[in-house]
């Protein structure tokens, strides 16, 4: 560290003369003290300024990738317009136990840094949600699924309706409900024999995003309540993840179910050139009877 913190001191006269709204940002995302260890002296050599800084530029990373993360699912919905392979009861878990994380995190004030990834996807959520249930024939349901949402969004975010403590109790639950929502995705894929609209690019920036909350909860948010929903969360995002490999191949239900109808054709199909058919009768017989 000793060699890099030597190496890197030439560029000191750059970040020292770095524009004033740069300047300010730097001090917002780090604060005063780390910014002016890492960034105006370059020292690499404070590990807590190091890690803090490491948290940082991956909460904001995770932020980024969650602006996108589920757009290549909804976008496997509408092209297929069909919901084959998506649990709609583990979106409503996850939803759910998101929005809840999401008053939960703002009405305590964390940076957002550690949790703004979740209002991002609570809103992917949301037109992920919308789909399915369109999709497998349930309009009528997600109209009532968003006017519940919005019901409860007044009522989360709210200190006059919902006190602290009980939104505590709700945290605690929503960890669980976070877990549960992966158990129905996992059992819709087993019960087909294959992913079907599952996107592979939601799955493993989940599995990716998991992790490193793991870590930046453990450097920014003394909160043993969010840590062990991200901690049961990544190991359920792994089985999912493994399933994906498994079922990487597999044919969908759909075609499964064409092969099905295909096969009884193909075995009904003579093996060789021969003609079995029956001749035709060219009508009632003309023999005179004796």
């Amino acid at each position: 560290m000793e060699a890099l913190k030597s190496a890197l001191q030439p560029l000191r006269p750059i970040t020292n003369g770095l524009p004033a709204p740069i300047r300010d940002l730097g001090v917002s995302i780090l604060g005063e003290t780390c910014y002016k260890t890492l960034i105006l002296e370059l020292d690499p050599t404070d590990s807590e300024c190091l890690k803090f800084a490491i948290s940082k530029g991956l909460g904001i990373g995770i932020i980024g990738a969650s602006s996108i993360v589920k757009v290549p699912q909804i976008i496997k919905l509408v092209k297929s317009q069909s919901s084959s392979g998506v649990s709609f009861l583990s979106y409503l878990l996850e939803t759910s136990s998101y929005l809840i994380s999401l008053a939960y995190n703002y009405r305590n004030d964390f940076p957002f840094s550690t949790y703004g990834e979740t209002a991002l996807i609570l809103g992917q959520n949301v037109i992920i949600t919308v789909l399915v249930l369109n999709y497998s024939g349930r309009a009528s349901i997600a109209a009532l699924f968003v006017a519940a949402l919005a019901t409860s969004v007044v009522t989360l975010f709210s200190d006059g309706i919902l006190d602290m403590n009980t939104l505590s109790y709700l945290q605690a639950g929503a960890g669980v409900l976070g877990v549960a929502s992966k158990v129905p995705q996992i059992a819709a894929i087993y019960q087909a024999g294959g992913t079907g609209q599952l996107s592979a690019f939601t799955v493993f920036n989940y599995l990716a995003g998991s992790l490193s909350r793991i870590f930046t909860t453990l450097q920014e948010v003394d909160d043993k309540l969010i840590l062990y929903g991200f901690v049961a969360g990544f190991a359920l995002n792994l089985v999912l993840a493994a399933q994906m490999v498994y079922y990487w191949n597999a044919p969908s239900a759909k075609v499964r179910g064409k092969m099905k109808e295909a096969a009884p054709v193909s075995s009904a199909a003579p093996s060789s050139g021969v003609s079995t058919a029956t001749p035709k009768s060219k009508g009632p017989s003309t023999r005179r009877r004796g």
